[in-house]
């Protein structure tokens, strides 16, 4: 599929997937949001694909927010559908097989904040600035963000952010455990190209049963996440990776995963 506001790079099993409206600071509107999610699709049915890299173009934002000009229109009916649009793109993120990092190479506002809280973590530019200044426009984040945050660091942290509508440094942020670790900005993508190729070495079918094991015990007591966790371990033990990870090290051999 063609996409408009997105490029699409994929090398030795690492998608790079970008958001390319640098003009507005590639700002999210309904366009983008579809596209996405579209484009994620395909890459999570993407065989050959073992790690996607969620970035913005340009240096001065990863995404600045939703597009301002389009939501200022909305009537109360077509903002919730919007909301709901974007909600589905987040847990869809969520849902993805294959890992998904985000690079914050710049502003993560708003809807930007959301969609890089979506991926399973994130890495970012010592520039880069986070927050979500909704409520200073008369509203709330729409895209899970206000779950998702508090979820990741805390109720107390969360309201502080949410109600002051601040808009946080990358120490900060890294300090509060929103982002992984920061980087110069020129420094950046390979920091993350390192760390995906470290991931794409691996199992694919262990990494995606992992973070799915991680994700679902989130909404599980921890007696169920255990059960949860055994099943899983107990699966993997019928696949081929398995016996091909397990063998190779026995034999002191790099293994060769083929995903099954």
């Amino acid at each position: 599929m063609q996409f408009n506001n997105l490029l699409i790079e994929t090398t030795d099993g690492i998608a790079t997937l970008t958001i390319n409206r640098p003009q507005v600071l590639n700002a999210l509107n309904s366009d983008v949001v579809r596209e996405l999610e579209c484009a994620l699709y395909e890459l999570d049915l993407d065989t050959t694909v073992k790690v996607v890299i969620l970035t913005g173009a340009g240096e001065k934002a990863f995404v600045a927010g939703a597009d301002i000009k389009e939501m200022a229109e909305l009537s109360s009916f077509e903002a919730h559908d919007f909301a709901r649009k974007g909600q589905r793109l987040i847990l869809m993120i969520n849902r993805m097989r294959k890992p998904v990092i985000a690079a914050v190479n710049g502003y993560a506002l708003g809807g930007g904040l959301e969609l890089a809280l979506a991926c399973d973590f994130i890495y970012a530019s010592e520039k880069a600035k986070f927050g979500f200044p909704e409520v200073g426009l008369g509203v709330i984040p729409g895209f899970g963000g206000t779950q998702n945050l508090a979820r990741l660091i805390g109720p107390n942290k969360a309201n502080e952010l949410v109600f002051s509508g601040r808009i946080i440094s990358a120490a900060k942020a890294c300090e509060w455990g929103i982002v992984n670790e920061l980087s110069a900005p020129e420094e950046l993508l390979a920091k993350v190209l390192a760390t995906a190729r470290e991931i794409a070495g691996k199992g694919a079918v262990g990494v995606a049963y992992a973070k799915d094991a991680i994700a679902s015990g989130l909404n599980m007591t921890k007696e169920d996440g255990f059960r949860y966790e055994a099943s899983i371990f107990g699966v993997l033990f019928a696949t081929s990776d398995q016996r091909e990870g397990m063998g190779a090290f026995l034999e002191k051999r790099t293994a060769e995963f083929k995903g099954k």
